[in-house]
C-alpha cells in the first residue's frame, strides 16, 4: 500500500539577505528545510577562489565506495571510520595536517572558508570554534566538485560515531555550502523531510539509498547560483542531481550545536 504524507507548512526553503540566529535555530530544531543567501560570496571572490583551485591537491573518492565521481580536497571525518565505528586516528590526523599545510600554501585570498565562518559567527552572536578530539582541533573546510551527482544520503555525526567522537556534545548538525562555480543547468540539491529509520536499510545503495526511500516524502529542491550560501540540516535525506556540462564546485563544512549553545565546525 502506498504511503502519503501530509505537507508540513514549516518545511520550506527560505531566501534571505543574511543568515540569522533564528535561521540556525530553526534548522537545528527541524522547523525549516533550508536557508539560502544569494551572493553570499561576490563574483570577484568566487573567481579568486576558482583560480586558486589548481594549487590545492585534489583527489577522487574510491569508486568502490562512491560510484559517482566526486573530486575533493580535505579530509571528512565520516571517511575515517574503521569497521567498529571508531576513528582511524593515525590516518585522519596525518591527512588533516597535510590538508592544513596545503591550504596555507594555496593562499586563497579572500579565504572562502574564513569569510563564511565569519558571517555565521556574526549571525549566531558568538565565534564558531573547531570541534576537538582529546583537545586537538579537527580540520574544517572541504572542497567538493560534484558533476555526476550524489546519491540520496544523510549525514549525522552522532550516528556515524555512536560512542562519541568530539570533546563537545553535539545535539544538532547543520551543513553549509558556498558555490564558486555552477553549471548552466542541473546540479540541484534536494532535501527531503525524512530522517533515517531502520526500514531504510532495505534500500541501501553504496554509501546512500535508492529513491524508494523518499518517494512519498515532502521535499525542497534548490538549484545553486554562483556565490550562493546554503544551510540545511543534513540529518534530512538529501541528494545532488547530475549536471550535463559545466562545473559545480563548493566549499563546505558542518556546524554542530552543542549542549552549551556553542557552534562548532568540522568536515
Amino acid at each position: 500500500m502506498s504511503r502519503t504524507t501530509a505537507l508540513d507548512p514549516l518545511f520550506t526553503a527560505v531566501d534571505t539577505a543574511a543568515f540569522t540566529d533564528r535561521h540556525l535555530a530553526n534548522l537545528a530544531a527541524g522547523t525549516l528545510a533550508a536557508v539560502r543567501v544569494p551572493d553570499f560570496l561576490g563574483n570577484a571572490a568566487c573567481r579568486a577562489a576558482l583560480s586558486a583551485l589548481d594549487r590545492l591537491p585534489t583527489t577522487d573518492y574510491d569508486p568502490g565506495r562512491v560510484p559517482t565521481p566526486i573530486v575533493r580536497f580535505g579530509p571528512a571525518l565520516n571517511d575515517y571510520r574503521d569497521q567498529d565505528g571508531h576513528l582511524d586516528a593515525e590516518r585522519y590526523w596525518r591527512d588533516a595536517e597535510a590538508a592544513r599545510v596545503a591550504w596555507h600554501r594555496a593562499a586563497l585570498r579572500p579565504d572562502p572558508i574564513a569569510v563564511s565562518m565569519g558571517h555565521l559567527s556574526a549571525a549566531w552572536g558568538a565565534a564558531l570554534a573547531p570541534a576537538t578530539i582529546n583537545g586537538r582541533a579537527v580540520f574544517g573546510g572541504t572542497l567538493r566538485e560534484i558533476n555526476a551527482g550524489a546519491l540520496i544520503h544523510y549525514d549525522d555525526i552522532n550516528r556515524e560515531y555512536p560512542t562519541g567522537l568530539f570533546d563537545q556534545e553535539v545535539i544538532a548538525q547543520l551543513a553549509f555550502n558556498v558555490w564558486v562555480a555552477v553549471p548552466p543547468t542541473g546540479g540541484a540539491t534536494t532535501v527531503w523531510r525524512h530522517r533515517w529509520e531502520p526500514a531504510d536499510d532495505h534500500h541501501r545503495q553504496a554509501y546512500g539509498y535508492r529513491s524508494e526511500t523518499v518517494e512519498h516524502c515532502q521535499h525542497v529542491t534548490l538549484t545553486p547560483k554562483l556565490g550562493d550560501g546554503l544551510l540545511f540540516n543534513p540529518a534530512n535525506f538529501h541528494a545532488v542531481e547530475p549536471n550535463p556540462d559545466g562545473r559545480r564546485i563548493a566549499f563546505a563544512f558542518f556546524l554542530g550545536l552543542t549542549t552549551t549553545g556553542q557552534l562548532i565546525t568540522w568536515s
